[in-house]
């Protein structure tokens, strides 16, 4: 249990039987009457916002949160077969729940499973990740770095904004956060 005095933006609290990240939380004292926390809370699994307000020194229940990593085999239909690192075991998730980072997923990869009374509430995949461009426009002589961008796909699928330089067989690196082209990679 955790009272609402100590909460901290990122901590997680389970709440009408799901997981909650505490996204913002401002200690009120009104000049009459009580204090309270009000909170903006993030539902891990589902991704849905709430405001809630607690009294201050209310206690709610603190979400254990286990991270293991697991590194991606194949894949299969619409879903991502990994192994657990840690007892070799298989884990096939699809790609809804790996969320919009799935397009970036490639063999090899290793990404951090959040598991919540043994089932697995999200995936956590690296902020950027280097692949191989194997489809784009070809560069023509003056191209420069500022001069403008062009789509790319890369060996998993997805598209890119590159630079107009950037030719088929180049090794780039992408910020998964924002789907944005940071640089070459050699």
């Amino acid at each position: 249990m955790i009272s609402s005095n100590d909460f901290r933006t990122g901590m997680t609290i389970e709440l009408e039987g799901n997981v909650w990240r505490v996204v913002e939380f401002l200690h009120v004292k009104p000049g009459k009457g009580s204090a309270f926390v009000r909170t903006k809370l993030k539902n891990v699994k589902t991704g849905n916002v709430a405001e809630r307000t607690f009294r201050a020194g209310e206690t709610v229940p603190q979400a254990t949160l286990e991270k293991q990593t697991l590194q991606h085999t194949y894949k299969e239909g619409d879903d991502y077969i990994f192994m657990d690192m840690e007892s070799f075991e298989e884990v096939r998730l699809p790609a809804e729940q790996i969320g919009a980072g799935a397009k970036y997923v490639n063999e090899g990869m290793e990404v951090s499973a959040v598991y919540w009374q043994g089932n697995i509430l999200e995936v956590e995949i690296p902020n950027s990740v280097v692949l191989e461009v194997i489809e784009t426009d070809p560069g023509v002589k003056g191209d420069t770095a500022t001069g403008g961008s062009k789509p790319a796909t890369v060996e998993t699928g997805a598209q890119v904004m590159v630079p107009l330089f950037i030719s088929v067989g180049e090794r780039i690196k992408i910020d998964t956060r924002n789907d944005t082209y940071v640089g070459r990679e050699s």
